[in-house]
C-alpha cells in the first residue's frame, strides 16, 4: 500500500467520524428519549421469578404502553437522522412521556418519563451550530477595501508639529550616523 491510499482507517478516523456526525444533530437528546421509550414500553411485559412464583406486570396498560415506547424509540431516531424536524420530535416526545403517566405504570416507574422528558427538552433546545467558514469570517476583523491598503503619511514636519503640539520631536536621521553597523 502507498502513503496515499485509503485502505486502512484507524480508530481515530471514526472517532473524528461520528464526533462530526454527534456535533450536527440533537444526539444527547434522541438518546435519552430512546432510553426513555425502553422501560416504559418493556415493564409492563417483565415478569419476575422468586423461587418458583412469577411475578407478573400485566395490567391494562400494556398496549399503551407498547405504544408509547415505540413511538418514543422511533422519536428518539428521528431526531438523529432527521435534524430539521427536532422541535416536533422534542415536543412529542415531551407529551408522550407526559401521556406514560397514568398510561405506563408511572411512566415507567419514573425511569422512564424522566429519561423521555429531558431527552425532548434537549432536542427542543437543541440549535445547529455555525459552519466553520461563516464562524471564522465572523470572528475575523473587516479588512480595508480602500484603494490603498496602508495610509500613506504626506504631513510635513510643520504639520505634525502642529498636531501633536506635546509630543517633542525626538526622531533622528540615523542613516550612516555613526550609531550604524555599516
Amino acid at each position: 500500500m502507498s502513503a496515499e491510499s485509503t485502505g486502512s482507517r484507524g480508530f481515530t478516523y471514526w472517532r473524528l467520524r461520528f464526533r462530526t456526525w454527534r456535533g450536527n444533530r440533537p444526539f444527547w437528546g434522541g438518546l435519552l428519549t430512546m432510553l426513555g421509550g425502553v422501560p416504559i414500553a418493556y415493564l409492563p411485559y417483565a415478569d419476575m421469578r422468586l423461587g418458583n412464583m412469577t411475578i407478573a406486570m400485566a395490567t391494562t396498560a400494556g398496549a399503551g404502553s407498547l405504544i408509547i415506547g415505540v413511538l418514543l424509540v422511533t422519536l428518539g431516531l428521528t431526531m438523529w437522522f432527521q435534524a430539521a424536524v427536532r422541535v416536533f420530535a422534542g415536543v412529542a416526545a415531551i407529551v408522550l412521556a407526559l401521556v406514560s403517566i397514568p398510561v405506563a405504570n408511572i411512566g415507567g416507574f419514573v425511569i422512564g418519563f424522566l429519561l423521555a422528558l429531558i431527552g425532548g427538552g434537549l432536542s427542543v433546545a437543541w440549535a445547529p451550530g455555525a459552519e466553520p467558514d461563516q464562524a471564522a469570517a465572523a470572528s475575523v476583523p473587516e479588512q480595508r477595501t480602500d484603494e490603498e491598503p496602508y495610509a500613506v503619511a504626506t504631513a510635513g514636519p510643520a504639520e505634525t508639529a502642529n498636531e501633536n503640539a506635546n509630543v517633542p520631536e525626538t526622531t533622528i536621521d540615523a542613516n550612516g550616523g555613526r550609531n550604524s553597523a555599516g
